[in-house]
C-alpha cells in the first residue's frame, strides 16, 4: 500500500477521516497476513514509511504507525503519506528458560 490520505472533506469531520485511515491500515495488514507464505518462511513482516509527503516519509515499525497517525492528527495535517510493504520473514526464536534455575529457586524457598 502506497497512498497519500487526504484529511479534508466538506461533509466528513476530521476525526472521522482519521479513524477511517486507521481502519484502512488495519484491514490492509490483516488481509496481507492472511495470504499464503512462501516456502521456508513463517510470518509476514512489514516495511513502513510515514510522513507529511512522499519526500518527507521516514521509516517506521508497524507498531509505531498508530502513534504517527495520532501525531499527524494533533498537528492538524491536511494529508499524509503511508507506505506499507509486506515481506516474508522469520519469527525470532522464543527464549529458552533453563529448568535448573527453576529447581534452584524452589530449593531456596
Amino acid at each position: 500500500m502506497k497512498k497519500t490520505f487526504n484529511l479534508i472533506h466538506p461533509k466528513t469531520k476530521y476525526a472521522r477521516l482519521v479513524d477511517a485511515v486507521r481502519s484502512d491500515i488495519k484491514r490492509y495488514i490483516k488481509r496481507e497476513r492472511k495470504k499464503a507464505l512462501p516456502e521456508g518462511f513463517d510470518t509476514w513482516d512489514f516495511d513502513c514509511k510515514f510522513g507529511a509527503t512522499l519526500e518527507k516519509a521516514k521509516v517506521l515499525d508497524v507498531s509505531e504507525l498508530s502513534k504517527a497517525i495520532q501525531d499527524a492528527e494533533t498537528q492538524g495535517l491536511e494529508s499524509f503519506y503511508i507506505e506499507i510493504l509486506a515481506k516474508a520473514g522469520h519469527r525470532p526464536p522464543k527464549p529458552v528458560i533453563e529448568k535448573t534455575e527453576e529447581i534452584e529457586h524452589e530449593a531456596e524457598s
